[in-house]
Order: C-alpha cells, then structure tokens, then sequence
C-alpha cells in the first residue's frame, strides 16, 4: 500500500484499530441510554490521545516530517467531519432514532467506513499516479466549489418537509430488500410472515452510510492535497473518523455554542484549494508543517469566535 511503509507497521496499525473497536463496543455493550456528555468527552480524549500516540510513533519511525503531513490530514478530516455531524443529526430525526440507539448505528456506521474510504483512497491515489496534474487541478476545483457551496449554506435555514427517510438509497433498498414498515426495537433485520425483513434502523444506517461516503468526496481529495502517501491519507483518516461517533455526542449538546466553526471549515476549504493548485504550477514555497500551523490556527480561531459571540449576546 505504501512504499514508506513495512506491511508490519501497516499491521500495528490494524491491530491498534481493531483493538480500539473492541474496547469501545464492550465498553458500551449493556447501554440502553443516551450517550452522556462527559461519556462522549471521556471517549473523544481517547481517541485523540490515540492519534496523538501513532503521530509520535510516525515521528520515531520516519521522522517529524511525515508524522506533520499525518496530523495535518487528521486535522483536516476532524473539521470536516463537523458537518458530517450535523447531517447525522438530520438523519437520526428523519428516523426518529432515540438517542440509546444512535451510538449502535454510528457504531456500525464506522465500521463501513473504514471499507468505504479504504477503496475510495485507493482509487484516489492510483488516479492521481497516472493523471497527476489534471487530476489534482480537478481535486482543487472541487474543494473550492465545496468551500463556496458551504459559505452560501451558511446560516440558511433547513428546507421545510426535507426527509430523509424517503433518500434514494432507501428507496433502493425497498426495492432490493424487504422492508419491515416498523421498528423492531434496536434490530437492524427482524423477522415477519415468516420472512427476514430490515428494519427502518437498517435504512438509517445505509443512509448515514451515504452521507459519509458523499462527504468523504470532499474530504478525501483535501487530505490527498497535503499528502499523497496512501499510509499516510488513510490512517489519518481513519483515526479521525473514528472519533466522529463521541464527537456526534458532544455536538448535540455543544453546536449551539460553535456557531463560527462552519466559516473556519470553508477557509480551510479555500486554503486547501488554493495549495494545490500553486503546489501544482510549482509556486507553493511552504513545507508540510506550514499546513499544520494554519488548519490549527484556522480551527482554534472559529472556536474562539464562537464563545466569544456568545458571550458577547450575553452582555447585550
């Protein structure tokens, strides 16, 4: 897959992976409520902790370049997740999925994922070896369209009568799969007339599935843009997806305060965009730590902006 890195390194990573899973779903095994903030607070640490040990092990291993180019694309896909969030949001209400089951279908959710964004990223960079130029001017081109359809969204409020249960993908699914027209507590498949059904918390999942693998168009070709090495854009990836499911929880709870993140999310868009293209045409005269320094600093100043309007509403 790489050619920076061992296929026995390549398997630390996947044994780190399937470890942390593991952990995780024996922790919350006999959950039948809503995942807690300071549960969610308490998982996300963890997962960023996580990464923050497989960066330095990159640091050990093949030096403070490469782990820099790892943490900039785990950064990168952390502020792109946050509108991911948002649309699962949408999609557990369209559901009416309680919050005691929303952890299991996120769960699953990331398992697919981790398929997914495997293939996607793998195709990615095998285009990008054969297309270079064209193909990385076309990635830029879509980031910035990205980027500009994200700041016209910005503040709009939702389209009245959107739902998403009626998705096309679920729509496909009645048509391939029997459906059960009812909840069977919180079963993916159940069993009527005799018949193996799925379940309208199945047609959930395929449709959070969906949007990730949509939303991954966007953050995949943005990773690919700070760095090309397969190793590198898929285990930041997926160390940064795989925190998305505490991050959801937080969210819910803390999206009110964040209200200025979104506009940090497009300048990092348009940062993104501009860097491959000068990248492209040869003018780009900054290293990988340059990229860092300013996805950090855009996302801690949409952090900041954010309390501090809401402080300042206060005050008024």
């Amino acid at each position: 897959m790489s050619d920076h890195y061992t296929l026995f390194q390549m398997s630390i990573f996947g044994a780190l992976v399937v470890a942390a899973l593991a952990v995780d779903l024996w922790s919350h095994r006999r959950s039948e409520s809503s995942v807690s903030l300071k549960n969610a607070a308490s998982w996300s640490a963890f997962w960023v902790i996580l990464s923050l040990g497989f960066a330095a092990y990159i640091a050990c291993t093949h030096g403070n370049a490469q782990a820099s180019l790892f943490l900039a694309g785990y950064l990168l896909e952390k502020s792109l997740s946050v509108d991911n969030l948002f649309v699962f949001m949408a999609v557990f209400a369209s559901f009416r999925v309680q919050g005691s089951d929303q952890h299991r279908v996120l769960y699953y959710g990331i398992l697919g994922a981790l398929i997914l964004r495997f293939v996607f990223i793998l195709a990615g960079v095998s285009i990008l070896a054969a297309f270079e130029t064209p193909v990385l001017i076309a990635f830029a081109l879509l980031i910035l369209w990205s980027a500009w359809k994200m700041f016209r969204a910005i503040g709009q409020p939702a389209q009245a009568g959107e739902d998403y249960s009626n998705h096309g993908i679920t729509r496909l699914a009645g048509k391939i799969l029997p459906v059960s027209s009812s909840m069977d507590g919180h079963r993916f498949f159940t069993k009527k007339d005799g018949s193996l059904k799925a379940t309208p918390m199945f047609l959930c999942l395929l449709t959070v599935e969906f949007a990730d693998l949509m939303f991954a168009f966007d953050s995949v070709p943005a990773v690919i843009a700070v760095t090309r090495d397969p190793f590198l854009i898929y285990s930041s990836n997926i160390l940064a997806v795989l925190g998305l499911r505490s991050m959801y929880f937080i969210l819910a709870a803390a999206k009110k305060y964040l209200v200025h993140l979104e506009k940090a999310v497009v300048a990092i868009l348009v940062f993104i965009g501009v860097k491959i293209i000068l990248e492209t045409l040869r003018c780009w005269p900054f290293g990988s730590a340059f990229n860092l320094y300013v996805i950090f600093g855009l996302l801690l100043i949409g952090i900041a902006a954010s309390f501090a309007t809401k402080k300042s509403q206060k005050e008024v």
